[in-house]
């Protein structure tokens, strides 16, 4: 089938290719995967390390080894019967620089392109000079001082015929009804030119064949007479600027500062990030071109399913889901013989706010795992020490504001910085809705925008879909609207009938849902969780900070709610895009065991390390906050196996904090930020982690110490969820490298090389998890877990896949730090147990294993449909009997702090 069993996503680049993944297809096949799940294929801006800079659709990645190199590693993984789940990006595509052929045509043509309707382009803004253009934010600096200094220059390009305007790697094409006048002036191109004319007398653009022969004709004059035209355009004398300039103004685009866009742009971008433009792709055309290469891998055999990127960002999410399910299907009749048959597997990648619940008309198989991410960490997390962080964080930062209060604080920051022109186009359209209703013409403008704004302020998900809103979409804008009217003064509630009325109309209700989402993005995850910093394990992609913790119970309930809708969802706990590696995660979640040793730690840190402190301007620098958050990455990074004395591993962590800590200060916007980085207040945060840790021997230690105190309740934790990743309804996603512990920070730190040498090494000895605990700090015990876990998937596909979650309940004095389950598909049955908070049960805690005394008369009594006397451990071998249908935990938790049982 191809539904997958596990998979393990791979981070393609030129660094690492298809050839690269082919020599590793045993390792992973002997570690129990079904799947390598890919970052996107498709031809993407050279260099790139991700893969969702596509600028070629039709074509895999030369750099990745082309189509060829994807046939070897198919071929491969069948014969080893595995597969490969592809990650396609329908949102947007790269552009700017000089390798998208459909932008540069649309830059070259303008409306006229044949590409003009695949990017979601505004042809008649509100910035007049700007109708039937498009805003090219590419330039470092204003157009003025570029082209005053020369940094734009006329170019001809003799291999193909073309003028265009180069600034560094960045082509602007030179529409070919300019060439009559660029050519016209010099005496050996007037008949030329007078071609030119002529083919461009009577229409906007002439046909392809005409285009061509004129280009030929072009690519045969010598290259004297090119260069007098080139040299006539010459930024460096006052003449030709001004003939450059004017050129320039009669193309289909306006060249600008890469600042003005968040103003000024005209066409729809991935969030705010100017070479990226959105595709249409809700217009068949688009999709077509966009996905024939996907739908001929689906029927040749060479993928058996997709993840779909940023779901979020199509206009239309479930008629995209729905149309590439039917897409798929339609061609499953021909994959070949060996492929595997069934339903193809379509997951999304989509941000679930707490009460959220991705749709089942949609059609997909579930979401690509950020929710798990977020209900495994939260349960690890102990309920009663979020007051006393919350008084820490509060007491550190100064502010008594609530997550939810920073994040709609930062919505207004990041619409005035980001997207300040969408926002002004939404209320123009809202001002237009308003004139043509003599009941609402009266409206103030000002009362509208203020309207829109506080609605999008408190807008709890991504977004609503579509213009005729479903039943849970009905209940949010409901919810939405009654905080909005108490965030508005009296006078101005009633313009929130007017922006409700809009969502109820297609193109203004698209126009709000593409503002919404990106505005939650880059406020909540890019802006807010860098300003809150209570606690940073719950401050990750998919969790919502606001929410401290889960209890076992509604842990259970989020698995068997999965299980009824989405089976075959994905389970993540580490991504290309996690802000912190899952151990990181899962040991910072100690603190909420301890916080009042954390509060003394803080606190000593704090004095030791003051006169490390920079003045900048009114303020040492790094801030209270920032330090706080800075503390937390200290101790939730630090690597096992670093010793305090290390210099040259010290300094190695040092460079890598310092690389996170100049992100999450621009991210926050507080201080500093991307688009005014403050330099002065980064250089001094940057010295003081590095004079913290370079220079300070009492602070290293004290820091080791702490983490020492920590560390192995942490490691138990990551036990703990690695396990639970792989028995809970779902598909455990693995990714790569972290079947070893994973201590790593936001991107790029968590795109780094992985050593599978050494992985392939581990995985070959003879040993068992519970011998593999005495060098627990290596990570090979958490490999072994995930390689017996998936093994036991491999044995037991349809308990798994298809069997019934129940929940099993401990009784005696340390109930409370026990999470159980039972997988049952008719007679075939899976028991799994595990520690939860183990430091609160334990405090000296110096290995991942509770020691068995402290569980005293703590068990679990099995119901009726498990009364099996005899159970094998499948993590130690050993046999257990279930004494009158009871496990005690002093017994079954001995030799590890989870145990999964199978009848003998």
């Amino acid at each position: 089938m191809m539904r997958p069993r596990a998979t393990v996503r791979l981070q393609f680049h030129r660094g690492f290719t298809l050839d690269d993944a082919l020599g590793l297809v045993p390792y992973f096949a002997d570690l129990g995967l079904s799947h390598i799940y890919a970052s996107p294929l498709m031809t993407a801006r050279s260099g790139s390390l991700h893969g969702y800079d596509i600028v070629d659709h039709t074509h895999i990645n030369p750099e990745l080894g082309g189509y060829d190199a994807l046939q070897r590693l198919v071929t491969a993984l069948r014969s080893r019967n595995t597969g490969l789940i592809l990650d396609i990006v329908p949102n947007h595509m790269a552009v700017g620089g000089d390798d998208n052929t459909w932008w540069l045509d649309v830059l070259e043509w303008g409306p006229h392109s044949r590409y003009a309707r695949f990017f979601d382009i505004d042809w008649k803004p509100r910035t007049p000079t700007l109708h039937g253009k498009v805003l090219a934010p590419f330039l470092g600096e204003s157009y003025g001082t570029c082209l005053e200094r020369g940094d734009i220059a006329l170019r001809f390009d003799p291999t193909d015929g073309r003028f265009f305007a180069a600034y560094y790697h960045h082509r602007f094409p030179i529409n070919l009804a300019s060439y009559a006048d660029l050519l016209g002036r010099h005496a050996s191109f007037r008949h030329l030119a007078d071609t030119f004319s002529d083919a461009f007398a009577s229409r906007q653009t002439p046909d392809g064949d005409t285009a061509t022969r004129l280009r030929h004709t072009l690519r045969q004059r010598d290259a004297d007479a090119m260069a007098a035209v080139i040299e006539a355009h010459d930024a460096s004398h006052a003449d030709g600027r001004q003939r450059l300039h004017t050129l320039l103004e009669r193309q289909y685009y306006q060249l600008s500062w890469w600042g003005s866009a968040a103003d000024r742009i005209n066409w729809r971008r991935f969030f705010d990030v100017n070479d990226l433009a959105a595709l249409r792709i809700e217009r068949q055309e688009v999709f077509d071109a966009t996905h024939a290469l996907i739908l001929q891998l689906y029927a040749d055999g060479l993928i058996d399913g997709v993840r779909v990127d940023h779901v979020d960002g199509l206009t239309d999410p479930g008629g995209y889901c729905r149309r590439l399910r039917r897409s798929l299907e339609a061609r499953t009749a021909h994959r070949p013989a060996g492929a595997p048959s069934g339903s193809p597997y379509v997951i999304v990648e989509k941000i679930l706010a707490p009460d959220e619940r991705l749709r089942a008309s949609w059609r997909t198989d579930g979401t690509s795992g950020y929710d798990f991410m977020n209900d495994v960490s939260a349960v690890q997390h102990a309920p009663d020490g979020e007051n006393a962080l919350t008084t820490l964080w509060q007491d550190v930062s100064g502010s008594t504001a609530a997550f939810d209060d920073v994040a709609h604080a930062a919505k207004p920051d990041v619409l005035a910085t980001s997207f300040s022109g969408a926002f002004a186009a939404a209320c123009d359209a809202l001002d237009a809705m308003a004139d043509h209703d003599f009941q609402w013409r009266d409206t103030p403008s000002g009362a509208l925008r203020q309207a829109l704004l506080r609605f999008l302020v408190h807008l709890p998900v991504y977004r609503l879909y579509g213009n005729n809103l479903d039943a849970p979409d009905r209940a949010v804008l409901a919810a939405t609207l009654r905080k909005a009217r108490l965030d508005l003064p009296v006078s101005q509630r009633r313009a929130l009938i007017l922006v409700a009325r809009a969502l109820t109309q297609q193109r203004l209700a698209a126009r709000l849902q593409h503002l919404s989402a990106p505005l939650t993005a880059k406020a909540v995850e890019d802006t807010a969780f860098y300003r809150y910093g209570r606690l940073l394990s719950r401050n990750d992609v998919g969790a919502s900070p606001a929410q401290f913790a889960l209890s076992p119970d509604q842990f259970h309930a989020s698995c068997r709610q999965r299980l009824q809708a989405f089976p075959a969802a994905m389970l993540a706990t580490a991504t290309h895009d996690h802000k912190r590696g899952e151990d990181l995660r899962a040991r910072l979640a100690v603190l909420s065991e301890i916080p009042q040793a954390w509060a003394q730690a803080v606190q000593a840190w704090t004095a030791m390390n003051a006169p490390l402190r920079t003045r900048v301007g009114t303020e040492d620098a790094p801030d209270a906050a920032d330090a706080f958050m800075l503390y937390q990455m200290m101790a939730g990074g630090w690597p096992l196996d670093l010793s305090a004395d290390d210099q040259a591993g010290v300094l190695s962590f040092a460079e890598r904090l310092a690389a996170w800590q100049q992100k999450a200060l621009r991210e926050a916007k507080r201080q500093t930020s991307w688009r005014a980085p403050n330099r002065p207040y980064e250089d001094a945060c940057r010295q003081f982690v590095m004079r913290a840790l370079g220079e300070s021997t009492p602070f290293r230690h004290s820091l080791q110490g702490f983490v020492g105190r920590i560390a192995a309740a942490g490691a138990l934790n990551g036990l703990v969820q690695a396990l639970l990743r792989v028995t809970v309804p779902g598909v455990p996603d693995l990714y790569q490298g972290t079947e070893l512990w994973d201590f790593s920070m936001v991107d790029p730190d968590n795109r780094r090389p992985v050593d599978f040498n050494v992985r392939q090494a581990m995985l070959a000895r003879d040993a068992t998890c519970a011998e593999l605990l005495a060098t627990w700090h290596d990570g090979a015990v958490k490999q072994r877990l995930i390689a017996d876990m998936l093994r036991l998937r491999q044995r037991r596909p349809v308990v798994f896949a298809e069997g019934s979650y129940s929940p099993l309940s401990a009784k005696g004095p340390c109930a409370a730090h026990v999470l159980g389950f039972a997988r049952q598909h008719g007679t075939d049955t899976v028991i799994v147990l595990a520690t939860r908070l183990p430091l609160r049960l334990q405090p000296s805690l110096e290995r991942p294993l509770i020691d068995a005394a402290l569980w005293q008369d703590t068990h679990v009594d099995l119901p009726g449909s498990l009364r099996t006397t005899r159970w094998r451990n499948v993590l130690t071998g050993s046999s257990l009997h279930a004494e009158t249908n009871r496990l005690r935990l002093n017994d079954v938790l001995a030799a590890l702090p989870m145990a999964v049982l199978e009848p003998e």
